[in-house]
């Protein structure tokens, strides 16, 4: 079955197909470039709140607001949760829009180890806006399946 599903993926192991990078921090830019392709990346009007120190990565509660009105004309149309260290580097995707009210989003991460995190926004007018945070994890709670 590996086999199939290698060929049907061009030849590609896996991980690799999935996006997964271990062994390897990502730097800011390389984070971002594949969502926001060259365009301009402002540091302001999104917030982050989480622990700094988290005994293990299996659990770590973390939370992201986008300050915007969220009307027709001015909102966040995407909000992205990036991660430095983990196998895949997309951990969330969210799709928002004027109905939603508040652009905020709250939950639980699993972490492979001590990273940097980046909360990247996508406004209706184009612009993107991210902040990042940097976390310490003592016991990683996700390993590379490759």
């Amino acid at each position: 079955m590996a086999a199939g599903v290698t060929w049907a993926l061009g030849g590609l192991p896996p991980a690799q197909a999935q996006g997964m990078v271990s062994g390897k921090l990502l730097g800011l830019r390389e984070m971002l470039d594949p969502i926001v392709a060259g365009a301009l990346v402002v540091r302001t009007g999104v917030h982050i709140e989480t622990v700094i120190l988290a005994d293990n990565g299996l659990s770590v509660p973390f939370r992201v607001w986008v300050d915007s009105p969220m009307t027709a004309q001015d909102h966040v149309t995407h909000l992205w949760l990036l991660s430095q260290r983990n196998p895949v580097t997309v951990m969330a995707k969210l799709h928002l829009g004027p109905h939603m009210g508040r652009a905020e989003f709250s939950t639980r991460l699993r972490l492979a180890g001590g990273q940097q995190l980046v909360a990247l926004a996508r406004l209706s007018s184009g612009e993107f806006r991210y902040e990042l945070a940097d976390l310490i994890v003592t016991e990683a709670g996700c390993v590379d399946g490759s």
